[in-house]
């Protein structure tokens, strides 16, 4: 395993931290990127043992903002032994992931995936039977739930209960979670002592955070400006031709209420007339639309700023994703890429899912201790 022997010396120097509101219990992070689905359970008092990753981008931030070790491996490769002994000792196990989910995508629908990340669920399930940790849960789109007739879900949680595990599953709306955006997950709890709790819903379409209450209060950009303050609050550049579409657009209008020159010749075609949610505005008055891994750009989805002329900046991408105002995702020293912090931030699990999922888990500890 990389670097696992510096971490275990590390790890055996101190002594295992469990909250003490909870019973006690050691989280790993399969899948774990920029660390949102850990920082939920950060947040609720769990003690996380790692996270794995493919991903070495994902270091610092992983790192920075968890007060867990980072282990870069291709969970492809990783063991079940490897897996097991980066418990904490003496803890119920709890084994959280979401299995990178572009092969399930509606963004990639009608697309044969030129990759086999879709077996990464399948390796998630070899490692669950080869350690049974007390809790597991996975988070991804719903779409894994029909993709091929069902043939990957449904075979994932037959070996989970084939294993002894007692699974729940449900598709949840993040908005009824608090996240300041509409987004629409999978979700599956699976426990070895009795049917485990789903996360409760802590919002309803009359409560839900809005774009305004999320990120209202963000400092002013322009097109292509950095804040000094805060590098993450970056807008991309504009060129002069979107410059003037952004500011022919209202808050939840589309490009089909533009001037005829300039509509972009795609969508002029009978092919392009049903993408309408490109090159749109967000609504102050209500959550986001789905947070993708572009949407620093103005053409890529509705991720115009409701009422500056440009596109969201990484930083109200993060915060729309229930990232923490202060989340690091960079070193102070390191560059900036737009394009790989996208994908990180585009990737994350809504951290307020992940914190509404952490107290099922605890909720359901509590009740079997």
């Amino acid at each position: 395993m990389l670097y696992a022997h510096d971490h275990r010396r590390q790890r055996q120097a101190r002594p295992p931290h469990c909250g003490a509101a909870l019973p006690l219990a050691s989280v790993i992070d399969l899948f774990c990127g920029a660390g949102a689905l850990t920082h939920g359970f950060v947040q609720e008092g769990f003690p996380v043992a790692c996270g794995f990753d493919i991903d070495e981008a994902c270091r610092h931030a992983f790192e920075r903002n968890n007060d867990a070790p980072f282990l870069r491996q291709d969970v492809w490769e990783l063991s079940q032994d490897d897996l097991a002994r980066e418990f904490l000792p003496g803890c119920r196990r709890v084994l959280v992931g979401c299995a990178p989910c572009q092969p399930f995508s509606t963004y990639t629908q009608g697309r044969s995936p030129v990759d086999r990340k879709w077996e990464l669920v399948t390796h998630f399930a070899r490692l669950i039977a080869g350690v049974l940790p007390d809790v597991v849960s996975m988070e991804n789109v719903p779409r894994l739930v029909r993709y091929r007739d069902g043939d990957v879900f449904n075979r994932f949680v037959s070996e989970l209960e084939e294993c002894g595990y007692s699974v729940r599953w449900t598709i949840v709306e993040c908005a009824d979670y608090g996240a300041p955006q509409l987004r629409s997950r999978l979700v599956l709890i699976a426990s070895r002592h009795g049917e485990p709790p789903l996360p409760e819903p802590t919002h309803d379409r009359s409560t839900y955070v809005t774009v305004k209450d999320a990120i209202g209060d963000m400092p002013r950009l322009e097109a292509g400006e950095i804040d000094p303050d805060d590098r993450l609050h970056r807008a991309s550049r504009l060129s002069k031709r979107n410059m003037r579409r952004i500011r022919e657009s209202d808050p939840g209008k589309t490009w089909r209420d533009w001037p005829e020159s300039l509509v972009a010749d795609c969508h002029k075609r009978k092919t392009g007339l049903g993408y309408h949610n490109v090159y749109g505005r967000m609504r102050w008055d209500r959550p986001a639309p789905t947070i993708t891994t572009q949407f620093y750009g103005f053409g890529n989805g509705r991720f115009g700023h409701p009422e500056q002329d440009r596109a969201l900046s990484l930083r109200e991408g993060a915060v729309l994703q229930g990232f923490p105002p202060d989340y690091v995702f960079a070193a102070p020293t390191g560059m900036v890429s737009t394009k790989s912090l996208g994908r990180m931030i585009g990737n994350a699990v809504p951290v307020t899912l992940a914190r509404a999922i952490a107290r099922a888990i605890a909720s359901h500890l509590e009740d079997i201790s």
